[in-house]
């Protein structure tokens, strides 16, 4: 999905249909708030329904949802979508369902974010929360499949988006890595370049070859050119390998999300690289790069997140707090990369970085379930992978990534939707 055309929502079913778009896959057990500004909607949060249904614990759990949605500043009202299999048979959906969204809107009144509309969506049901027009909203529902079959659905999966299982259901699992064997060619491409680069990865000039390597190859997927194992055989090699050191990983994302000074000055601030001069990168650079951008023009090393120069530490960067905006492109382009890079069922250290660095992505985009599955991905590859365990820490807190609970910062996708 990349087109930037707005989209038109004239009824329920049009959220309801537009909402597993966004998200990548259908919900189970979520509730899903949207902001709203005027008639377009804003930012939107995914959370597990809560374990706990006691006053006390209602209340804790809006307060936390009031805090992620207070982000967006232009908001002035909200819609939620609450996805439950419970209550369905009975027709006690409504009944089991209340407790919680009313807590919501205690909360949320308190910071003129009315709850402008509530749904639930069940597998074959759906209904408003506030409804209780037998002819309008009758029980148990109204079918699911009016959703999936909404004017805006059917829009969307004809431009191209397709909507996954959820991640929770264990199959179809995001695709974050190629399918089949790893290509021989490319396993011996690996296997040089671990000899020749990985003891000098505490080169100062090292490290910013490496960066300009990624940088021209993101340029090149960033234009619809992607890496492919029969061809590019020794680039995916020498990428594979930059992956196995935890320093150039870490400084390839940074500089994909913020840009190449954020990067090597971040990268410097650990004073884990030399600056001796004399210690010369062991590969040619401008081969590589050559290779990397051969489907198009040499794209100019941006200098900040923005072109103005800024600079930013790794901390703030990996944690979704600067710059601003991310450069979206540049980090979609990054996560391509990484998908193309390893196969399925594979393990070590470059499927783990891989599939850690893919987490942290779809993190950053506000996709919490997704991210969990990437992460426990890399937990299999590599058990004990540092940066997995940290992210997953992160994630076991809540925490929703700043860039994503603002909308002016957040990864639109396709583009922005007014009712």
């Amino acid at each position: 999905m990349t087109t930037k055309r707005t989209l038109s929502i004239h009824q329920p079913e049009d959220i309801l249909g537009y909402i597993p778009h966004l998200l990548g896959y259908w919900p189970e057990d979520s509730l899903v708030a949207i902001t709203m500004q005027g008639k377009m909607l804003g930012a939107t949060l995914r959370v597990d329904l809560p374990s706990r249904r006691s006053p006390r614990a209602l209340v804790g759990f809006a307060e936390q949802i009031r805090q992620y949605l207070v982000a967006d500043e232009a908001a002035n009202g909200v819609v939620l979508a609450v996805y439950t299999e419970s209550g369905w048979a009975d027709g006690t959906v409504v009944d089991q369902a209340m407790p919680m969204i009313e807590a919501l809107q205690l909360s949320l009144d308190e910071v003129d974010l009315s709850v402008r509309d509530a749904w639930l969506i069940g597998t074959n049901y759906w209904r408003s929360a506030f409804c209780s027009d037998k002819s309008c909203c009758p029980d148990p529902g109204l079918p699911a499949a009016r959703i999936k079959d909404s004017r805006l659905n059917a829009e969307l999966v004809y431009q191209g988006s397709a909507v996954g299982p959820s991640p929770r259901s264990g199959t179809g699992q995001p695709s974050l890595a190629r399918s089949g064997p790893l290509d021989p060619s490319v396993m011996e491409a690996e296997i040089r370049w671990g000899e020749r680069i990985l003891g000098t990865w505490r080169s100062g000039r090292c490290l910013e070859s490496v960066l300009a390597v990624w940088h021209h190859v993101l340029a090149r997927v960033e234009h619809g050119a992607p890496l492919q194992p029969e061809t590019d055989a020794q680039l995916i090699g020498f990428l594979r390998t930059t992956l196995k050191v935890p320093a150039w990983r870490d400084a390839v994302v940074v500089m994909a999300a913020a840009g190449m000074d954020s990067a090597v000055s971040g990268a410097a601030a650990f004073e884990f690289f030399s600056d001796d001069e004399s210690c010369a990168p062991p590969f040619d650079v401008g081969e590589l790069v050559v290779t990397a951008s051969a489907a198009n023009p040499p794209a100019t090393a941006p200098s900040g997140s923005n072109g103005h120069g800024d600079v930013f530490t790794y901390g703030d960067v990996l944690l979704g707090m600067r710059p601003d905006t991310p450069c979206w492109p540049r980090v979609d382009a990054l996560h391509r990369v990484l998908a193309g890079l390893c196969v399925e069922e594979e393990s070590g250290d470059v499927a783990a970085a891989a599939f850690t660095l893919q987490g942290w992505i779809t993190w950053c985009k506000g996709s919490g379930s997704i991210a969990h599955a990437c992460l426990a991905r890399a937990e299999t590859a590599r058990p004990g992978y540092r940066l997995a365990e940290l992210l997953m820490e992160v994630l076991g807190q809540g925490a929703v990534c700043r860039w994503a609970s603002r909308p002016g910062s957040a990864w639109r996708g396709p583009r922005q939707a007014p009712v």
